[in-house]
């Protein structure tokens, strides 16, 4: 059973919540993505999930479908939801509440709570640890802290989200709970399918569920109803529990004077890196993806995720700071490098074999050393990425960066809606330069696709080019004979540009010899675009 469903009949604890309003644009501007003044919203699942104080001024909401807050905003910023982001950038804000005051909980990016009694006896007083806290973390170029202080996370929670800017603290006094969350709507407790019940039911306020005998929420809603009527009643007795900070995985090296040249940035990375290695190998883990960020001495900064098909090591970690600076992502001598897991892996997933993974590892090892020679750029592997053409759909990527995952860009543009793309299983063969061909009907004549969309007359022979002699001319061979084909299906692209507009038709046919081909009319003119092998 859930810890957080069951109430244990504990006095509540004094609790003092830190809370960070929009964080998740907050999180954008820190990381230099986003300028927090725009109208900016972040979006899960097709809905506002957290939008900034000028989105709010021009009508969006939390909760608001996208198009309707585009409908109000119609400048609005949209951003994708990413918890890795949020959870990175709110890391180093815990690190320097936790120097403060320990035992902090992270209840989730840009909302931490800790009982209040320790830090009030050190600070003078509840406000004063409050004060003390939200200080620190203005210190780090937060500007908008809230704090709250109740009986409980719950209650404390509450208060921080009812204070203003400007009155970011607000006090629940000891025993007043109940009179305070007395008017706050069901919807505070974050349970959407019981608020609906509830409000079903006529029940719209947490002094409204108070007033209900416990007994009958246990009958409808189990232990879950008991610690629903706990909340409601301001008794929250489940516990701060302090997270265990996580070790520290990253390295960080500094130069003084900043270095120019990338052999000497390479080597003075060197012993960070095979200590970054060892650090997680302690705690048994592997870097499968590595964030480099580079820093100059004129404030420019450089900052990239890297890939690896296996494991990094440590000579792996200082090629990417090598490639990384051969980008020429920095305009000025490099001041510091900063190397730090973006992803890591059990090491029980990457251990060698008793009898080794045969020609794969050679093969990695291999192309590893090559690349290590040759650059970043230097070892190339096919991927399928987005489009609606078979040739702008075959994308190479560096070595190390598709691997089973596939590079990111190259999925991200492969899940782009593609309206008139080739769905699975492709050709094998695609033709770089599209084969011109000829289609014929039964009196020898050449099949067009007419305005509706529709055959001019049933195909029944395929003409191929022939070998190019030695003037380089093709002479053409003898009519193939169609068993089988399928189509048209339409391709139309950029219909609102006549000077970029184009329109064809795609066919699939199987011809005397049992070749299956890929075939285009544009226009008129005929093509092969891949044949299934």
């Amino acid at each position: 059973m859930d810890a957080a469903l069951v109430d244990t009949g504990a006095e509540p604890v004094r609790s003092l919540v830190v809370w960070v309003p929009d964080w998740p644009v907050v999180a954008l501007g820190r990381e230099g993505l986003a300028d927090p003044a725009r109208p900016i919203a972040v979006f899960a699942k097709g809905m506002v999930a957290a939008c900034s104080a000028a989105a709010r001024a021009d009508g969006v909401r939390v909760g608001m479908r996208r198009r309707d807050a585009q409908a109000r905003c119609p400048h609005l910023v949209v951003v994708d939801a990413d918890d890795a982001r949020d959870h990175r950038t709110f890391a180093p804000l815990i690190a320097r509440l936790e120097e403060i005051a320990p035992g902090v909980q992270l209840r989730e990016p840009g909302l931490c709570a800790l009982r209040v009694r320790g830090p009030a006896r050190f600070y003078g007083g509840e406000a004063g640890a409050a004060t003390a806290l939200t200080g620190a973390l203005a210190e780090l170029g937060v500007d908008d802290v809230r704090a709250g202080v109740g009986d409980g996370p719950f209650t404390a929670e509450q208060a921080a989200r009812a204070t203003g800017a400007g009155a970011p603290l607000r006090i629940v006094p000891a025993g007043g709970a109940a009179a305070f969350l007395a008017p706050l709507p069901v919807t505070a407790m974050g349970d959407e399918e019981v608020a609906s019940l509830f409000a079903r039911l006529g029940i719209h306020t947490l002094g409204q569920l108070a007033a209900l005998p416990p007994s009958r929420l246990v009958e409808r809603l189990g232990p879950r109803g008991a610690r629903l009527h706990a909340l409601a009643a301001g008794l929250d007795s489940q516990p701060v529990q302090p997270r265990t900070p996580p070790p520290e995985l990253a390295r960080e090296v500094s130069f003084e004077p900043p270095l120019e040249i990338a052999d000497q940035v390479a080597f003075g990375i060197r012993v960070a890196s095979e200590q970054f290695i060892a650090g997680l190998g302690a705690v048994d883990l592997v870097c499968t993806e590595l964030r480099v960020a580079l820093t100059g001495d004129r404030g420019d900064h450089s900052e990239r995720v890297w890939l690896h098909p296996g494991a990094f090591d440590a000579a792996s970690v200082v090629d990417r700071v090598r490639w990384q600076l051969a980008e020429r992502g920095l305009r000025s001598a490099v001041a510091k490098v900063r190397i730090e897991p973006e992803r890591v892996d059990a090491a029980v997933h990457h251990v060698k074999g008793l009898f080794g993974s045969g020609p794969e590892e050679r093969v990695h090892s291999a192309l590893s050393r090559v690349q290590a020679m040759l650059g970043h750029t230097g070892v190339v592997q096919p991927q399928v990425g987005g489009g609606r053409w078979l040739a702008e759909r075959q994308v190479l990527v560096p070595w190390g960066d598709g691997g089973s995952r596939g590079d990111r860009a190259v999925i991200a543009e492969r899940s782009r809606p593609w309206p008139g793309s080739l769905p699975d299983p492709l050709p094998a063969t695609v033709f770089p330069e599209p084969i011109p061909v000829a289609v014929l009907d039964a009196d020898a004549d050449m099949v067009a696709v007419d305005a509706r969309g529709e055959l001019t007359a049933e195909p029944v022979a395929l003409i191929l080019p022939g070998a190019p002699d030695a003037s380089g001319a093709r002479k053409p061979r003898h009519p193939r004979r169609l068993e089988s084909w399928a189509g048209p299906w339409p391709v139309m692209e950029r219909g609102w540009d006549a000077a970029r507009a184009r329109r064809a038709h795609r066919f699939q046919v199987v011809d005397e010899a049992q070749t299956a081909w890929l075939l285009v009319c544009e226009e008129g003119v005929w093509h092969a675009e891949g044949r299934y092998d």
